[in-house]
């Protein structure tokens, strides 16, 4: 039998990418645009079946997109999924593993906090560094969150970082702005716009040229601010259906989906629609609870819990990606899929080589139409969120989804067609299943060289819910 890390690899070496790089219609290299959305949830679109968001950009987009109904984040929280997204690679083989800084040690917790790597190391090759020897222009516009000085978008191979440094989320929403090389403004100004603005003069600069569009907005992360006006109409218009959500945050999205709109209408009106390859995605999943709120911020539903869990919620994410002259728009796919692969993904279409072993796999097959064999996807997340997820390490493997929490060794099995809220537990029923997918998921971080927590000395279980409100505290599982 084949080594058990051997079968598990997602990884593939350059051989396994195309020899020359698939030119766009026009017969130059494709253009990419890479919008990240901050702590978006998978149902936060239209597209995806948002009852009162209104986002007709993104659903425009989307009906002309590969739309993926299964896409997963990396990573629960944002540093390490973007850091994966960068590399192709996981967060576990890369030791970034939480949001930089990540939370102290909990006096509380039964285990002990995992140290983990403060920035995005200099030696990893990032995507604008494979690309710039085939000429692409690239520009990283938002946020960056891999480190700061020394370690920002520009010392990592981008030609322009614009509001990209160490902060996770931003002093606030309204100018006037203090961000790297994204100075001034009014309380008029609303940043997403701001940045949008950026974007459309890198396009223009980058006439004649390829080019990398890496599009981080910091919305829709905490603080929630929006536009009075916007905020308002979102008010009466949950009033009228009866429902009972957060106003502002569904202003966020909608100023999100203008910034879509404007990029949208800028390469059209350049004439690089059919030369320009389109990706949005979340870092993780929507942001269930903010501070000691006990109203939601979204939901997830009928995904489990949020962002900062390993349950469906916390890393179930929407992606469409527009390939021109390869997507068959309005098309969808329902093949498990995760954020290194869109790393994998860019350089296959562009023609490019990996330097490194890298955990994604392009997904070009599937925007072309054609069949792709599922494989194992895998998480390890062994620290504790704000959000109130505990440390644990999880994988999807065909319909199925296994969970290990690092506490105390408990796994947790769900069958996620017939349950996609995870509420069944048939780790008793499936013992044999579940302990073919704890081999796998064990061997596959022994193959990462994951770090795993070490129990906490000081753990006192009198206190063991100290710092969680009532809406943090996990929910038990059924069976």
């Amino acid at each position: 039998m084949p080594n058990p890390p051997l079968m598990l690899r997602r990884a593939f070496l350059s051989s396994a990418f195309a020899a020359t790089p698939v030119f766009s219609q026009s017969g130059r290299r494709p253009n990419f645009i890479v919008v990240l959305a901050d702590d978006l949830g998978w149902r936060d679109l239209g597209c995806y079946g948002h009852p009162y968001h209104e986002t007709p950009n993104l659903d425009a987009l989307a009906a002309e997109s590969l739309r993926f109904t299964q896409a997963y984040a990396a990573c629960p929280v944002c540093s390490p999924a973007r850091a994966s997204l960068m590399t192709g690679r996981y967060p576990a083989r890369l030791h970034l593993t939480d949001w930089i800084p990540g939370r102290g040690q909990w006096p509380a917790s039964k285990l002990l906090t995992v140290a983990f790597e403060q920035q995005l190391p200099l030696a990893e090759t990032i995507l604008p560094e494979i690309l710039q020897p085939l000429g692409y222009h690239s520009a990283s516009i938002g946020k960056w969150h891999l480190g700061g000085e020394g370690f920002s978008p520009a010392n990592q191979g981008f030609d322009i970082n614009i509001g990209g440094d160490h902060r996770g989320s931003p002093p606030g929403y309204f100018g006037p702005f203090d961000l790297v090389n994204l100075k001034g403004g009014t309380k008029a100004d609303l940043l997403t716009d701001r940045l949008t603005e950026e974007a459309v003069r890198f396009i223009d600069a980058s006439a004649g040229k390829p080019f990398l569009l890496y599009l981080p907005h910091y919305a829709v992360h905490t603080p929630i601010q929006a536009p009075d006006a916007l905020s308002e109409k979102y008010r009466r218009k949950m009033a009228s259906l009866g429902v009972d959500g957060n106003p502002t945050y569904a202003a966020m999205v909608e100023t999100l989906d203008q910034s879509i709109g404007r990029l949208r209408e800028k390469v059209k009106a350049a004439g690089l629609e059919n030369d320009t390859v389109w990706f949005f995605t979340s870092d993780n999943g929507g942001l269930r609870f903010e501070g000691k709120s006990p109203k939601p911020v979204t939901d997830n539903a009928p995904a489990r819990n949020g962002k900062g869990h390993l349950y469906e919620g916390g890393i179930r994410v929407p992606l469409l990606i527009r390939w021109p002259g390869a997507t068959r728009g309005g098309s969808t796919s329902a093949v498990p899929v995760t954020t290194p692969d869109l790393f994998a993904t860019i350089l296959d279409i562009a023609g490019a080589r990996p330097r490194n072993t890298i955990d994604g796999r392009s997904l070009t097959p599937l925007l072309r139409g054609v069949r792709m064999t599922e494989t194992p996807l895998f998480w390890h997340y062994p620290h504790y969120s704000n959000q109130g997820g505990v440390p644990a390490g999880a994988v999807r493997d065909g319909e199925w989804k296994l969970i290990e929490f690092y506490e105390d060794a408990r796994l947790e099995l769900y069958h996620l067609p017939s349950d996609p809220s995870e509420r069944l537990n048939l780790v008793n029923k499936h013992a044999g299943l579940a302990k073919q997918l704890r081999t796998k998921l064990d061997a596959w971080r022994k193959s990462v060289n994951a770090i795993m927590p070490r129990p906490n000395p000081s753990y006192d279980p009198a206190h063991a819910d100290q710092g969680l409100t009532g809406a943090e505290k996990p929910v038990p599982p059924i069976g």
